[in-house]
């Protein structure tokens, strides 16, 4: 423990080191933000103030867009704040506290994706028992075992990085706290770590990912039978979800997967994750979806109506 406690902060080294590049930076990631703040709030909104919150898929795309918000704001701001700043430093708390809240709702946005993966799958391969299936119990459990499951992999992520410890350096080649960046900063062996945070990030999104991706194709193989009409609605729905799926693991599976060992290439990957998947998302569920489109078109009209009263 009081090798621990000689580094009371760190220091983020940041996405570059010229303030040109900065600069550009912070205006871009503002207005990132500001689109996943906009994006992600008018999707939550339009949902739960039209009967679409009934329905279970976007019951759970409206969590969906939560855990982005959340998730996303663990990190944005912060790095947001630093592209302007001369040190960018973070208190050892605020580095753990980073660490936890991130996995957290990066948890559990990972187990709401196969929540709604499943549900694509019930609705289309069982559709008669659909509705007995999926029913408002049964999407809150699937909630509730997201979080919960988000909880335990976070957890153990903030585990193995509070038990190193950390005698200087105390410079960070990223942009926020992450595992791996920690390791290096350990003034002991992680090899044995490395693998546990293989075993909790990386096969757990592996396995996540295969998982997905099996039960969109069997989706996929059952539409083949469907009419010219139902099949295109249903491919347009899960190609969708297929988009938002390869965006968010593709990356994620880039930086975990393998052994412990951080590469220059691992800040760029890790944007796609952290910023630019909650920025895309609301405009994926949206743009080919006439129902999302209707709520979104209400909601605006019963605000604009309410101003004209006013």
């Amino acid at each position: 423990m009081e090798n621990r406690n000689n580094i009371t902060e760190f220091i983020l080294l940041g996405l570059s080191q010229k303030k040109e590049l900065e600069v550009l930076c912070f205006l871009l990631f503002l207005l990132c933000y500001i689109a996943i703040l906009i994006g992600n709030l008018l999707v939550m909104i339009s949902i739960i103030c039209s009967q679409l919150i009934n329905h279970p898929m976007y019951f759970f795309l409206s969590f969906l867009s939560l855990a982005d918000l959340c998730y996303t704001s663990t990190v944005t701001p912060k790095l947001i704040i630093d592209l302007l700043s001369e040190k960018k430093v973070i208190s050892y708390n605020g580095c753990m506290t980073q660490l936890f809240t991130m996995h957290f709702f990066g948890g559990i946005e990972v187990f709401i994706l196969t929540g709604m993966a499943y549900d694509r799958y019930v609705a289309i391969c069982k559709p008669l028992h659909y509705t007995l299936i999926m029913s408002r119990w049964k999407c809150d459990a699937i909630l509730a075992a997201s979080c919960i499951g988000g909880f335990l992999h976070s957890f153990g992520q903030f585990l193995l990085a509070i038990v190193l410890p950390y005698c200087g350096p105390n410079e960070i080649d990223h942009f926020f706290c992450d595992v791996y960046p920690l390791l290096k900063l350990a003034c002991k062996d992680t090899s044995r770590i490395g693998l546990l945070v293989v075993a909790n990030s990386g096969l757990l999104g592996l396995v996540t990912f295969v998982v997905l991706l099996v039960s969109y194709a069997v989706i996929l193989y059952t539409i083949r039978s469907y009419s010219a009409e139902n099949r295109h609605k249903a491919f347009s729905t899960c190609s969708s979800h297929i988009t938002v799926v390869v965006l968010f693991f593709a990356p994620l599976l880039f930086i975990y997967i393998r052994p412990a060992t951080t590469l220059p290439e691992d800040k760029v990957f890790a944007l796609f994750y952290t910023v630019f998947a909650p920025m895309l998302n609301p405009l994926i569920y949206t743009l080919r979806n006439m129902e999302m489109k209707n709520a979104i078109r209400k909601f605006w009209c019963h605000v604009m109506g309410s101003k004209d009263i006013n």
